[in-house]
């Protein structure tokens, strides 16, 4: 299997305009990337039809230089109009990481692991994959 490299963390918020006022005024992170996945891009691979999605990307740097980046999203439908545990809940969480070659990947994927949608590609030119750990926590594969 491929070597799994930390993308980012994403969390789910409610209003996008705060949330990266928060992180960015409060915490001083730095804005990377913006920018909306419709639902042909993000809907079918999150497992919530019609689901669009307003992304913001925020970078902490470390003292070795490497950035930790910050996923804020904020998804039309919000969760409270979708199934309860769907990943477009305020406040759901994921853990993303990056490989070179999703479908390698998708296809070395262990018998138990079940993904929400094969990987797709989505319009920001790369392509992802969601699938659950054992407790349920959503976790993402981005190709990078």
């Amino acid at each position: 299997m491929q070597e799994l490299q930390t993308h980012h963390v994403g969390i789910v918020v409610s209003d996008l305009d705060e949330a990266v006022s928060f992180y960015r005024d409060a915490l001083g992170l730095s804005v990377a990337d913006e920018f909306t996945l419709t639902e042909d891009g993000i809907g079918t691979a999150i497992g919530v039809d019609g689901a669009t999605g307003e992304f913001v990307h925020l970078e902490a740097c470390g003292d070795d230089g490497d950035d930790t980046r910050i996923e804020l999203i904020e998804y039309d439908p919000a969760g409270d109009d979708c199934t309860a545990g769907a990943i477009n809940q305020v406040g759901a969480k994921h853990v993303g990481f990056a490989v070179e070659d999703i479908e390698e990947f998708y296809e070395n994927l262990p018998d138990e692991v079940e993904p929400v949608s094969e990987p797709q590609a989505i319009e920001i030119d790369t392509s992802i994959l969601f699938f659950r750990d054992p407790e349920g926590n959503f976790v993402e594969v981005v190709e990078a």
